[in-house]
């Protein structure tokens, strides 16, 4: 197994996300053809690929699907595989065990969204007593029935109620998180300082879409749409304001955006 000096270097690295095809896709081909090529693109940047789990509850293909199906290479250090909670047992073992044979060393552990038709991780299948499982009670299955073998991290929502979303990471942290990635800021957020206690990589999550009222949707949290918005702008003002912190894309436009990533980002590119 790789040395924890080979994975992921959060601090340094462009997260990129991609979505993998969703499961009812017209044209899977053709969705499968499109996610290689912005794979390819990220890995041979020099960026991390982050490759999502059914984002907002809607089903997607797995990354331990999608990734050895195409044949792509998952290169130590450029890769960070989602995991949510809305998995049965055996599929979260089947994903696990995928995940190790693949090579994939980095997870990101998030509680997710769920639909009517996908199943939550019951807390019995696991052996846990609780009343739901969380990113906390994923963190430590994980890491019992793979010691060692991943790298984990969590996500932090600095819309949430501050005291409460600090006493969840608290948990996190308690449970074995590794690193920390953030929901979208825009600007700057106070709310990030008090990260610093944990003593992890933060990764921000860069909004790269103007469409706010979608940011709204994935935050769960109003936010206003009356200033015009940059995403470039947005960028540049991230890693001048917190030049310590990684930088996580989210909805990139591959053609437009991708390209002039060398020249925004400078070393975190």
């Amino acid at each position: 197994m790789n040395t924890m000096a080979a994975r992921v270097s959060h601090a340094h690295s462009c997260h990129i996300e991609i979505l993998t095809p969703k499961q009812d896709s017209a044209d899977l081909d053709g969705d499968l053809a499109r996610f290689a090529d912005k794979y390819r693109q990220v890995v041979d940047g020099g960026h991390v690929a982050c490759i999502t789990d059914s984002p907002m509850g809607i089903l997607s293909f797995q990354g331990t699907e999608v990734i050895p199906e195409l044949g792509l290479e998952v290169k130590s250090g450029q890769f960070v595989l989602h995991l949510n909670t809305f998995h049965t047992r055996e599929a979260m073992d089947g994903i696990l065990g995928a995940a190790a044979d693949t090579g994939i060393e980095t997870i990101l552990v998030i509680s997710g969204d769920g639909s009517e038709r996908t199943p939550r991780l019951a807390p019995e299948s696991i052996g846990m007593k609780c009343n739901a499982v969380t990113s906390v009670e994923l963190l430590r299955f994980i890491e019992r029935e793979h010691p060692g073998r991943f790298e984990l991290g969590v996500a932090f929502n600095p819309y949430e109620p501050g005291e409460h979303e600090l006493a969840k990471m608290r948990r996190k942290a308690d449970a074995g998180a590794k690193f920390i990635i953030t929901q979208p800021i825009i600007g700057r957020n106070d709310r990030l300082d008090a990260l610093e206690e944990f003593g992890l990589p933060v990764i921000m999550d860069a909004w790269m879409s103007r469409k706010l009222h979608l940011l709204s949707e994935c935050v769960g949290h109003e936010i206003s749409e009356d200033a015009p918005y940059d995403p470039i702008e947005n960028l540049r003002e991230l890693k001048k304001n917190y030049p310590g912190h990684g930088l996580y894309l989210t909805m990139l436009g591959f053609k437009t955006q991708l390209p002039l990533l060398p020249s925004v980002l400078g070393n975190h590119g």
